[in-house]
């Protein structure tokens, strides 16, 4: 992890900004979770080591982390932003729609299909989102009707 933070730091320096301890804060729990995290847990998280951190410094970060490709912002579909680190391997989701149950699986189903459409369109992919929706082992029984339609 600490090579991926330094090689942060000067990407951020290469763009005339700087990795605040705040800003390392974040990425730490980003690289560190296994989990889709809030802004606000995120935020949570962080002020255990800055207790005088905002909400909003938070969001910053996120944002400017986004715009990196460090970071990528995902919606679920359940009203909420998530995020996660972008810089391991593609993966994808699978989301239940009753308990909100979110799984990651890390098939490489698009790779030859991102290849072909970068070559065909000139167009340069950085990552891929491919999210399924549907009910999870625990509550598909409970739509076992809607699932075999």
């Amino acid at each position: 992890m600490q090579n991926t933070v330094t090689s942060v730091r000067e990407l951020l320096k290469e763009k005339n900004l700087r990795l605040t301890p705040q800003r390392e804060a974040v990425l730490r729990i980003l690289l560190d979770c296994q989990e889709h995290l809030t802004a606000e847990d995120i935020y949570d998280r962080t002020r255990a080591e800055y207790p005088d951190i905002g909400l909003a410094t938070i969001y910053r970060a996120l944002e400017l982390f986004e715009e990196l490709g460090l970071v990528s912002k995902l919606d679920f579909g359940d009203g909420g932003r998530r995020y996660e680190s972008a810089l391991g391997k593609d993966h994808h989701h699978l989301i239940c729609m009753d308990c909100g149950e979110i799984a990651e699986f890390n098939e490489n189903l698009l790779g030859e299909l991102q290849e072909t459409i970068a070559r065909e369109s000139g167009f340069r992919i950085l990552t891929h989102s491919l999210r399924f929706f549907g009910y999870c082992s625990k509550c598909k029984d409970k739509y076992s009707q809607e699932v075999e339609a």
